[in-house]
Parts: structure tokens; sequence; C-alpha cells
């Protein structure tokens, strides 16, 4: 042990601490000063900033040792607080730079020293200083955080004020549609917004600390698990295995279609039987202490009779491969699409035929913050489990049964959560919770590093696609066959789902009136697949559009004119045979055709002999929605201070509090209630009705019209006759009901799919996009450079814009990841937030424009539509098609790194 006398944040402390130990450890786990965060522990994301005599440090890898006596360090909460805050934290809210705010103090600590030393910044200096810094996030884009510093530098220099940054809001006091800030915002800014391992280090004495022990290889049967040798080991309390799991020790996949040849119970809690992927659960080490149960972890000893192991889905579909599921084949879903006429003759006929094949791999989700968790046993013995789950009730059904636990004496809630990007779509962690809570009777607390949160968690779902479009010599398509085959790791849950997103957007956006595709679900022994941003779209309409450049080059059109003939207008019908909720598609383009040709221009001008530039466009359309039917429920309260409103909107990032307070507000203008006199109570099953997933962007479209429903049952049952309102005294008085249930259902003929054709409604309401990418590629390297981006969205009408912008942003950057850089293939190399490819502020291009076209939807609460997979859905093909105009090399399996680019411009 060592004494080191510091200034933390003004105040001189003496601190008694272990020399080897990190200085974010001290803060969070000796001082509580939970603020500062702890995302990659490698010192590559910055969420755990703090300045040291005047410099940034990344204190997850400062070692106590190596910081100096008088030390005077500031952390987040020394920067500002609620009541008095610092101009960034106020400029942070002011752009909506807090999105699930995980990164943000690091992002704050950090921009305080740069305007320390500087500030009047130009825009290159901050996205200088952010990527120096290895400050890193995965929600915004980074755009919004530049204009945070920006405009906090203004402040500081006193050009502005800070009244000068509120929105005025209409005269009738609406915030739907406005810049109004978050309610989860102030706390994110300021640090104290407490995530799953901040609430960790504040559990109960005698909490057990886990540690998993985990699989190295991906498939094998496992013989034996000897733990005797483990369970000696110094501060450990138990170590629990498959047979200490009282339940069916399985998650259920809830398979979702009755065609399934699995039955949806293949992934085991604990592994008992066998291994079906890299870094499966085998057995939990309960502990005293993290370190403790992480040296025992390794004692505990696994025989294993090593399988052939099928990491992509050919070789999982070759005909000498094991069943790795036995009693199910490989192959365990499939889907047709049938629309018009047979495709075989018409592509005969057709004067231009071209066909190709396109993969689009298993993007890792690199939130900053890796999965965690804890659970305990309630007074009314319950077993209460706490996680970044965004569908606790969905969670709740599939893991219930496997720990034999009654669904009443199951109760799941979401922390606030540092990003999930559809990965929490699964289970993760919560059975593993549930197990060791039942088997020790204690509170437990599991937090995976990072290298867990990569090889263990799901990915998207790679597609390898064949894809075929037969069309006439002035361009206008007349037949489409498709073939896919979607990897989806070992594990069913929502496995058939994510391919029937193929049969729905693969040609999307355009008129195609004969369609044959064919597709299906594979089990491999890579990692399982889970839901990402998009899910299935990426994969879809990266095929779709970068063929189409592959048709307009054939045909000798310009990629915009082939777009343009083929666009949905009225009478027009998707691939799934019904028609798009609305027809904005014409004016989207419209609106990028200005930009397209000045972008052009502006390429062919600036393209030199070593950098040549280039633009791509691509389209995007996804359903609000998890295929109809579907529905949702939320809760109402009218309180002596104003109205609660109950529901199971859960937040990942996107703005589910914001979503609710707007949706809330805007049913309840007639009562003249303001903003804050609404309280929001989410995303605790013990509380709050089942509102359903917050996935493929359903929520604000079924739960916004849940809230809807139950604000308008509010009103009418306190309406007086005279049309004015009884206050809640009043209410109460006359034995009037307080409590108000707003439960909203799909309407009828939105009945999704047929499992033979593919044809059906599958959702009220969709979203489409325009995206345009201008990028230059270096000849020599072959690395390429997205040297700006503008997505054009039709998502309805806007629930608050600051939110929807943010979503826009950091969607749109995340294809620039899936594009040039994000892969999690190999086992040994993918491992971290730079090798798995995160994008960081000087990967991405500080020209991100957004633009509108809102046509209101009749199905959405107040005309919106969903919004967060939108800029997801095809930005990543608009920048391969940029690099074929800038080069003439076409990828067509992603990401495009710069040997595979090279290796094109050899080729030539």
């Amino acid at each position: 042990m060592i004494k080191k006398h510091v200034i933390i944040n003004g105040n001189p402390q003496t601190l008694i601490v272990d020399g080897e130990v990190t200085l974010a450890n001290v803060l969070r786990g000796q001082l509580h000063m939970t603020g500062t965060k702890i995302g990659c522990g490698k010192a590559q994301c910055g969420a755990c900033s703090v300045i040291i005599n005047g410099k940034v440090i990344r204190s997850c890898v400062t070692k106590m040792k190596r910081i100096p006596d008088e030390a005077v360090i500031t952390t987040i909460e020394g920067v500002g607080t609620k009541e008095q805050l610092h101009p960034l934290q106020l400029a942070w809210m002011i752009h909506g730079a807090a999105q699930c705010g995980f990164c943000s103090p690091g992002f704050i600590v950090s921009a305080k020293q740069l305007l320390e030393e500087n500030n009047n910044p130009s825009r290159d200096e901050v996205r200088d200083w952010f990527q120096k810094h290895r400050n890193a996030c995965r929600c915004t884009g980074y755009k919004p955080l530049v204009d945070a510093v920006m405009t906090a530098a203004k402040l500081i220099r006193g050009e502005i004020k800070t009244e000068d940054l509120w929105e005025k809001l209409p005269s009738n006091g609406s915030i739907w549609g406005s810049n109004y800030i978050r309610p989860s915002a102030l706390a994110k800014v300021t640090g104290t917004c407490d995530y799953g391992a901040d609430l960790g280090v504040k559990m109960p004495c005698g909490t057990l600390q886990l540690k998993l022990v985990q699989a190295k290889v991906s498939h094998a049967n496992i013989i034996s698990i000897d733990t005797s040798e483990a369970e000696k080991m110094p501060g450990v309390y138990k170590v629990i295995t498959h047979k200490d799991v009282k339940g069916k020790n399985r998650i259920t996949g809830l398979i979702t279609f009755p065609n399934n040849k699995g039955d949806g119970w293949d992934r085991p809690i604990l592994c008992d039987e066998k291994v079906f992927q890299f870094g499966d659960a085998i057995a939990i080490v309960a502990a005293d202490t993290a370190e403790h149960a992480q040296a025992a972890v390794d004692k505990v000893k696994v025989e294993l009779e090593i399988l052939p192991a099928y990491m992509s889905a050919p070789a999982a579909m070759a005909d000498d491969a094991i069943e790795i599921h036995p009693g199910t084949p490989n192959v365990y879903w499939e889907t047709k699409v049938i629309k018009g006429e047979e495709t075989a003759p018409l592509m005969e006929k057709a004067d231009v035929v071209v066909q190709d094949d396109f993969y689009v791999g298993r993007q890792p989700h690199l939130p900053i913050e890796p999965d965690v968790g804890f659970a305990y046993i309630d007074d009314e013995d319950r077993v209460v489990v706490h996680s970044k789950s965004i569908g606790i009730h969905l969670h709740h059904g599939m893991i219930a049964p496997g720990l034999g636990l009654e669904p009443d004496k199951l109760v799941i809630v979401q922390n606030p959560s540092g990003g999930t990007f559809g990965y929490k779509f699964s289970p993760t962690i919560e059975a593993l919770l549930g197990v060791a809570a039942l088997a020790t009777g204690k509170p437990v607390f599991l937090e995976f590093d990072y290298y867990q949160q990569i090889t263990y968690t799901g990915k998207r779902s790679p597609f390898f696609i064949n894809l075929k479009y037969g069309a006439t010599k002035e361009g206008k398509l007349v037949a489409m066959e498709a073939d896919w085959s979607c990897d989806h790791g070992p594990y069913s849950e929502f496995g058939d789902l994510v391919t029937l997103r193929g049969s729905q957007f693969i040609g999307a956006g355009y008129m195609i009136p004969n369609i044959r595709s064919n597709g299906r679900t594979v089990c491999t022994n890579h990692a399982w697949g889970s839901a990402f941003r998009g899910y299935g779209s990426p994969q879809s309409l990266f095929a779709t559009e970068v063929l189409m450049d592959e048709l307009a080059e054939k045909l000798g059109l310009d990629p915009f004119e082939l777009r343009y003939k083929n666009i949905y207008r009225p009478g027009d019908t998707t691939p799934t045979g019904c028609e798009p909720d609305v027809h904005s598609m014409v004016e989207i383009m419209d609106k990028l055709k200005p930009l397209y040709d000045t972008a052009k221009k502006k390429a062919e001008a600036e393209s030199t002999a070593d950098k040549k530039r280039g633009v791509g466009i691509s389209l995007g359309v996804y359903g609000a929605g998890l295929d109809n039917p579907d529905g949702s429920e939320a809760w109402a309260d009218y309180t002596e201070t104003g109205v609660t409103i109950f529901n199971g909107w859960e937040d990942h990032g996107q703005g589910a509090d914001m979503g609710t307070l707007a949706t809330s507000h805007e049913a309840l203008l007639p009562l003249g209630i303001k903003p804050e006199q609404i309280k929001l109570v989410m995303n605790d099953t013990s509380k709050v009705p089942n509102s359903g997933p917050a996935g493929g962007s359903r929520s604000q479209v079924m739960t916004g019209n849940a809230i809807k429903i139950a604000c308008e049952e509010l009103l009418k049952a306190i309406q007086k006759p005279d049309g004015t309102y009884r206050t809640y005294a009043e209410q109460v008085a006359a034995g009037l009901p307080t409590h108000f249930v707003g439960k909203y259902n799909t309407p009828a003929g939105y009945n999704g799919c047929d499992l033979e054709t593919g044809q059906g409604v599958p959702f009220t309401t969709y979203m489409y996009a325009a995206f345009l990418s201008e990028v230059e590629v270096d000849v020599k390297t072959g690395k390429t450079k997205v040297l700006g981006m503008n997505g054009i969205f039709d998502i309805g009408t806007l629930a608050n814009k600051l939110v929807v912008d943010g979503q826009m942003f950091g969607g749109m950057v995340q294809g620039i990841g899936l594009a040039l850089s994000e892969d999690f293939e190999d086992l040994k190399k993918h491992i971290d937030l730079v090798s798995c490819g995160l994008p960081f502020i000087k990967d991405v291009p500080d020209k991100l424009v957004v633009d509108y076209v809102m046509t209101p939807r009749e199905h959405g609460p107040f005309g919106a539509s969903g919004a967060g997979e939108a800029p997801l859905t095809s930005p990543h093909a608009s920048i391969i098609n940029a690099i074929t105009n800038a080069c003439g090399v076409r990828i067509t399996k992603l990401p495009a790194l710069p040997e595979k680019v090279l290796a094109g411009l050899k080729a030539q």
C-alpha cells in the first residue's frame, strides 16, 4: 500500500491505495465518484478521462503509483453541478450531445482542458483534440459534440448568453417537434446518471462478484466439469454449474413462425452437454471480490471433445456438416417471395440483366459501456434482475422457464444504459444473474470486460446474397431474383425474423412487378446473431443498391436517373405486394438532386492522380414494427402534481424518455399541463405494463399510440359537462377513477406476410431515406476517406427534432463503419474497439447533413413513424458506390478495407 496526497476537484485528499490499482478504480471504488466511467479498460474510448495537472489522461490505465503527490485532479464532478453547470455541460444538453450519455463525462472533461488552453478553437482543432485523446462515441456521429464545444466556447468568450440558447416554444406550449431537452440530459452531463456499474459499486455489503468460466473453442461436447479446486480458492462462495439451475436451463427463442424446424429451446443458460460458440458460459464463480472470482475461474477444469466448427453459413450447409443441434437441421427456416409472374422467362427476354454476389458480415455493436447487471432476491421472494435489457417483458418470458420461476417471481428492470444498438434485444447476462442469485441466495453483480463484450454478445447476422435484376433498355425494372443465406450463429432466437427481412427489403424502394426469392436461416458456430440497428435491411439494401449502380453502368444511365425511374409512386407495390404507406420517394429524390449534381462537379474538379474523388447514392426503406400484428400498452395516472406515465419503452440512448414526454404532453395539451408536471415511470416489469421491446423502430408508433390513448382516456374521464377539467382533488372527491389504460393494436388488415409467398402487409408505417456520400480514395494505399454525407429522411412528423437529428447522425456514422472498417470475424484479431474498426472522430466527416420530408402517418401518433433504424438502412451502400465512382473498384463484400480496394486497383 502507498499513501498519496492529492487534490481532487479542489478538495485535498489523503488516499491509502494499492499502487498497482488504477486511478479510475480508486475514484469509483474507494471514493464512489462514479461520474468517471470505465468503458474499454484499454485507453481506447476516453470514457474515463480526467485532468491531472492540466493534462487529459485516461484513468482506466493510469496506475496510482504513477500519480505524483499533490497532483491536481479534475473529474466530471468538479466541472459543474446540476445547480452550476459549466458552459460545456449546458451546450451538451442544448445540442443533444448526450444520447446514451455514457461517454459524455469523458468528452466534457476532455473538452474542458481544450477550452482552458484555447477558448477559440476551430472545428478542426476540436476534432484533432478528441482524436488525440481517444475520446470515442458510438451514438452521436460526433457532429453534435463538436457543435457543443463551439457553442460552449462562445459562452466562455461572452459572445452569447445562456438565455439565447433556449428554444422558444409556440404560444400553445406544445413541445412536439421542438428541440426540447430530454429529461435525462442533466444527469448525463453532470455524471450523476447511475449506469449499471455505478449501481454495482453502491450495492450492499456481502454482494457477490461474479466471473464466468467461458468456452475457448467454438464447438465441442462437454465430457466433464470439475469445480473442486476452484471452490477451495480464497474468497470463493460458490462455483455454479448447470447442475445448480432449477429450471430447464434454456433460454427460449420464442420461435416466431410455425414452419421453423427448431423448437427454440436451443440456448443453454450454462452449457451442460455441448459448447456451441466461443465464449459460451460453462460455469459462474461467485466470490467476495472480482479478483478472487477471476482467479478461481482458471481453476475450473473442463474436459471437452472438440467437434468441427462451422464458422459460416456455407460451411454449415455443406453436405458433410453435422447437425450443430442434434435433431434440428442446420438450415432450420426458409422463406420465399412469389410476386407477379414467373421470373425466369422474363429474365431471358429482358434487354439487360445484371447479377452479383454480396456479403454483409458480423458488424459488432461496440457500445462504449460493456454489458453489466446485478440481481437479488427481494422481500417478496422475487428474483429481481437489473440489466441493459431493451425488452424487459420479452426477456422475462424468455428466461423465467429456464430459471424455474413462476412469472410473478421474476422482475426485470432496465438500468440507464450506455448504448446497445440492438444487441440487448437478446438476453445476455439476465439468466446468468438469475441463476447466481437463486444458487447463492445473495445479491450478485456481473460486469463484462471489453473482451467479453466483444466475444460473448451477439452480432449482426451476416447475409450471403445472390441478386439478379432484369430491366428494359430504358431502365425500367421488370423482374428480380434473390437467394440469400442468413448466418445466425448457434442460437435460433429471432433468426427467422431477421431472415424474413430479406423478403421484405431486398429490392425495397422500387417497383419490381415480378419477384422470385428464396432465403434461409442457417445455424453456425460463430457469434450468435442478435438484433442490430436496421435489422436485416443493411444486408438487404446493400445488395439492392450496389446492384442498382451495376445496372446503371450496364445501361449507360446515371445512377440517380435509374433510381428516379423506378422509385415508388402511387399504384406501386413493395416486395411484399402491398402499397407503401405514403408516397414521398419522389420528393426525397427531388431534394437530393441538386446536392448530387453539385457533389459530382466538385468531385470531378478536385480529383487528382493520387487521390480520386467520387460520389455515390443509395435509398433506404424500413418498417416501423416487429411485423404485424403488433401492439403496446401504457398507463396514465392523474395525480396531485400532474400526470404520471407508466410504460416499458426501453431506452438504449435513442431517447425513450423524450419520446414518452413529447407524446404524452401533446396528448394532454387541452389540460394545459407543463412538461415538468409529467412524471415518467419506466422499464420495471413490477411497475409498468408490457409495452413490447424497443426494437424495429416500433416504440414511437406502438407505444406512442398507447400513450396517446391512455392520455385521451384520462382527458375524457376528468372533463366536466362545460368542457373544463376536474382537478385531481375533485376527481377523487367524486369517487371517479384516476388510473387509465391505453392499449394499442395494429388495425385490421395489417396481418403480416404469408409464409408461402412472402406477400402481405407487415407494417402499418414505414421510414424512407436517401443517402449521398462523397469520398476520396488514396490510390497508393487503397484507403477510403468519407468527405461528407447527406441523409434525407421521411419518418413522418418528429416528436423531438433534437433527439431525431442525433439518431440520424449516429446511424449514418455507423454506416461509415459498416462500409469501411467494422468487423467481427477473426476471434483472435477482433477483440477490442480499435481492432473491430470503431470509427473515431477523424474517421468520419464533419460534413454530416440531415434533412426531412415530413409526411404525416395515418397510423402514427400525431403523424410520427419510427426513426432509429432509418439512418442505417443503406448509407454504407452509398459509400461503396462512391468508391466505384471515384476509382472504378467495386466492393461487394464488406468491409471495404484498404487492402481490398488496393487489390481492386491493381487488378484493373
